[in-house]
């Protein structure tokens, strides 16, 4: 699939996997990194020597002597799997999302390659992408970006965790590498600009939108399916 055409103010659903299917991450260090690039990429100031200007820091601390931090685009929701990310996007600078993808893919790979010892890129082409073009669609977007994906890693898959609704999202509540507990728990998070979802996922809505996605598995429907990227 090509990447669409999108204006600043698109809202975009961004979908990366790994080359044949493989694991983009392999341990929990590969994770954690992931999830300091969203933060860090995500800056028109680029420092190659990241990780060894900020290992003496807290998670997502800045060095000093750094410019303060102007985002390339602002992330709405995110979620790793073990073999592609799902993002949700906002493009609020010309080509903002395209150069985000290229600083975190490119460190992604550059990581991945030094640390076990390959080469070239960890991911399958280009990444794939779609627009959403109404509220209601990003809603049910977010919703199919943090939580099916992740319900999809639970013990007996979608089958149990629709067949135990409750037990389920006690335990993707456990899961740190997506904004999932973000918006289950309404808590802040220095990678994300929620201004938008909490607007449309008011006081409980994230948690029935949950159960409606899983239980009637929405992502099925013909209207939905392109929304997806799959």
């Amino acid at each position: 699939m090509r990447v669409e055409p999108y204006v600043v103010g698109s809202y975009v659903h961004v979908l990366k996997r790994g080359a044949r299917g493989l694991p983009i991450t392999r341990d929990e260090k590969d994770k954690w990194r992931f999830v300091r690039l969203l933060y860090y990429m995500n800056d028109e100031f680029k420092d190659d020597f990241w990780e060894r200007n900020t290992v003496d820091l807290t998670m997502f601390e800045r060095p000093g002597t750094w410019p303060e931090q102007k985002p390339i685009v602002k992330i709405l929701a995110w979620t790793l799997m073990p073999n592609h990310f799902h993002l949700l996007l906002q493009e609020i600078i010309e080509g903002g999302i395209t150069k985000f993808l290229q600083k975190l893919c490119g460190s992604m790979s550059m990581s991945f390659n030094s640390k076990y010892k390959e080469r070239g890129s960890i991911f399958q082409g280009a990444y794939k992408s779609k627009t959403v073009g109404e509220d209601r669609y990003l809603r049910w977007l977010a919703s199919y970006i943090m939580v099916k994906n992740i319900f999809e890693l639970y013990p007996g898959g979608l089958e149990a965790a629709a067949n135990n609704f409750e037990k389920a999202w006690g335990w993707a509540n456990q899961y740190k590498f997506s904004s999932f507990i973000n918006y289950a728990q309404k808590s802040d998070s220095p990678i994300l600009q929620k201004d938008i979802l909490e607007e449309v996922f008011k006081e409980s809505e994230f948690k029935s939108s949950a159960r409606e996605i899983i239980l009637s598995r929405t992502w099925e429907k013909d209207d939905l399916k392109s929304l997806t990227a799959e």
